[in-house]
Order: C-alpha cells, then sequence, then structure tokens
C-alpha cells in the first residue's frame, strides 16, 4: 500500500475530526449567505458525526452581519467588524442549532481569542470544556470572538484558529473546507496546466510558495494561511486535508478515504509532540514533591497526579502553570501542567479526591495534574 493509500485509510479511522468551514463555503459569489449549499454541508456534518467526535470550526458570522445589517461590504474598521460580527453570530448559530437538533444532537457556541490558547490557564479552561462537551457527544461550534477582538489578539483567520484548536483537543484528523479544491502546482486560475497536489509530506519553503496570497474580499484567509494551519497540525502528529467545501459530499469523501483535495501527512508523533512541548518548551514555576505510590502511578501507570499523593508544594504558580514533579529524594521525573494554583494544592495535598471541595468549597477536577497534561522526562 502507499503512502497517499495509507494516510487515506487512516483519515477512515480518525474518531476525533476537527472541520474548519470558510465564509467562502458558506456564501454566493455575493457574499451572501447561501443557505441551500449550507443545508448540504449540514447533512455532511451530520453524516461526519456519526461515531466520531466533531468539532466545528466556523466561519460566517462577519458575512452575514453585513448582510443583516444591508451593508455593501465587508467592513475594513476593527468596530465595523465587531459589529457585524455581534449581529451574525446569532444567526450562524441558529442555522447549525437548526441543522443538528433536527438529529436530535445539541450543538455549543464557543468564541476564542488567541489569549484563550495563549496563557496556560485560560487554555486548560478551554481544552476541559471542550472535552466535557464531545465526551456529553455535543459537537462545538468555534469561531473568533470577533466583537471583542482587536488585531493584538486576532488570530488572523479561522485557518489559523482550526489548526490551534485540533491541537487543544488531540484531533486525530483536520479537514480545512476552502474555495478551491487544494494545493495546486499553481495558481488554477492562472495557469492551465496546474495539477492538483494530492498529498504533501512536508511542508516546506517551496510548498508555502506554491500556496501565494489571500483569495477574496469575503473571507480573510488563503491558500497560504491553510498550508500554514496544516503544517501546525502536521507537526503534532494530526492529518490534515485541504478541500473545496463549494462540492456538496467532499468532506464525506474525505472521511471514506477517497483521493480528493490535497493530503498533508503527519512529520510527528500526537502523542510524543505535546509531550516535547510540555517537557521542554515550558518552564515550571513550582515543584510538586510525591510519594513512592503516586510516582510509581505515573511513570507505569500512565496515570494522573492526585492530590492525596502530593507530599510537599514549591512555588507561587497558578493554574495551568507548568510544574516539575519530583520524588521524595528530590529527584524530578516528570513535568505536567497544575490543575490548582500553589496555595490551593498545599490545603488539598494528602488529601483524598473526595475532600476537595468539603476544603476548598469547589472542584475543579479530581486530579493535581491530569495524565493529558503529564510528560515523563
Amino acid at each position: 500500500m502507499s503512502s497517499i493509500s495509507a494516510g487515506r485509510t487512516a483519515l477512515r479511522a480518525a474518531r476525533r475530526v476537527v472541520v474548519k468551514i470558510g465564509t467562502n463555503a458558506l456564501t454566493n459569489a455575493t457574499g451572501r449567505f447561501n443557505r441551500t449549499h449550507f443545508d448540504a454541508l449540514g447533512r455532511d456534518l451530520l453524516w461526519a458525526a456519526q461515531g466520531r467526535e466533531l468539532v466545528v470550526v466556523s466561519s460566517g458570522a462577519i458575512a452575514l452581519g453585513v448582510e443583516r445589517l444591508g451593508l455593501p461590504g465587508r467592513p475594513k474598521d476593527i468596530p465595523g467588524k465587531q459589529a457585524c460580527a455581534a449581529v451574525g453570530q446569532s444567526r450562524l448559530m441558529q442555522a447549525y442549532e437548526e441543522t443538528f437538533s433536527g438529529a436530535g444532537r445539541a450543538v455549543a457556541q464557543v468564541l476564542l481569542t488567541h489569549e484563550d490558547v495563549q496563557d496556560r490557564r485560560r487554555y486548560l479552561n478551554v481544552k476541559h470544556a471542550l472535552e466535557r462537551l464531545l465526551a456529553a457527544g455535543v459537537v462545538p461550534v468555534i469561531n473568533e470572538n470577533d466583537t471583542v477582538s482587536v488585531d493584538e489578539l486576532k488570530f488572523g483567520d479561522n485557518d489559523t484558529l482550526a489548526g490551534l484548536v485540533a491541537g487543544v483537543v488531540e484531533a486525530e484528523a483536520l479537514v480545512l473546507l476552502s474555495d478551491v479544491e487544494g494545493l495546486y502546482t499553481g495558481d488554477p486560475r492562472r495557469d492551465e496546466t496546474a495539477e492538483l497536489m494530492l498529498a504533501v509530506e512536508r511542508v516546506t519553503p517551496e510548498v508555502l510558495a506554491l500556496a501565494g496570497g489571500t483569495t477574496s474580499g469575503v473571507g480573510t484567509g488563503g491558500m497560504a494561511t491553510k498550508v500554514r494551519a496544516a503544517a501546525r497540525a502536521t507537526e503534532s502528529g494530526i492529518r490534515c486535508v485541504i478541500t473545496s467545501g463549494a462540492v456538496p459530499g467532499r468532506l464525506r469523501a474525505v472521511l471514506e478515504g477517497e483521493r480528493v483535495g490535497t493530503l498533508f501527512e503527519p512529520t510527528g508523533n500526537r502523542r510524543s509532540a505535546r509531550a516535547a512541548w510540555i517537557a521542554h518548551a515550558l518552564r515550571p514555576r513550582g515543584k510538586l514533591t510525591v510519594d513512592a505510590g503516586a510516582r510509581e502511578a505515573i511513570v507505569t501507570g500512565k496515570r494522573s497526579l492526585l492530590p492525596s499523593g502530593v507530599r510537599g508544594v514549591e512555588g507561587d504558580f497558578g493554574r495551568g502553570d507548568p510544574v516539575d514533579l519530583a520524588d521524595e529524594s528530590g529527584a524530578v521525573f516528570a513535568r505536567g501542567l497544575a490543575t490548582y494554583e500553589a496555595a490551593e494544592l498545599r490545603r488539598i495535598a494528602g488529601r483524598r479526591t473526595a475532600d476537595i471541595e468539603a476544603v476548598l468549597g469547589y472542584r475543579y477536577l479530581d486530579e493535581a495534574v491530569h495524565r493529558d497534561d503529564l510528560a515523563v522526562l
């Protein structure tokens, strides 16, 4: 079996999928919301959600706001975009609600700014909230919070946001639905000899050069942003496909392993990439000393660190900050992201999970450091 065939087959087995739907895939040539096409996309999403955990990153709020307010075009100033997003976001979510409620599926609106994934506390809040929604069978519909975003907080486009979200939820596949079929060897709108690239093993400067610049004035992302998002995902071990959202059935075809769009193969391992990020990219803000039983559970059993195993807390760290884990001899053996801040952990150290709420008056999670946020050194 060729590497392309193996990659396509792997997409069929993906059980956690992030799908990004661009503005150009939701609107017609004049930039107006295309309900007929959206309904076709909705059927694809409903099919994809069967037996999978599905996250949707959706553009379209600003365009829908432009339409509702009767504006001649997309505003160029931040306040104008924020106003359009505020009007259009409710219309966008209503469309998704109607699509999924007919099949008995709930949807959840999640609005993010760049700080939500840049700041470790917010990152954990986003991660845990999305995990809880997926566990409940809910389909999160994510968009950038354009109503409050300003230039320094913006992701810049929902392709970048989708790539980041795929990493946050540790997806197995990312599908970017664009207004073009995929990445070509040239610009297909100008070069009749340009051919679709069925697979890209690694995003190189030459591949980025093929991607070119932005597209229409309705959306903000071009092929270059999609390829960069694919590069981010594949470095985290996530398989990615760029294909057309303008053709009904494309999402289903991708997840059935058909040779449509451009497949970007993973260049890293999903688990090791995250472990490397925690182990090497983060500077610890504190240290937790744990007993022998907790160390054994973490190293051998791949378990979380519970408060009952904590014997000492050093440093002044907050929720989501990186901390070293050391045994009682002082040897550091792991690093992870703290679920509770230092003052809270000092109060619940050595106590049972059932005692957390009684001691603190509240409980975030049962773990002091969750196994998904741990890297053994």
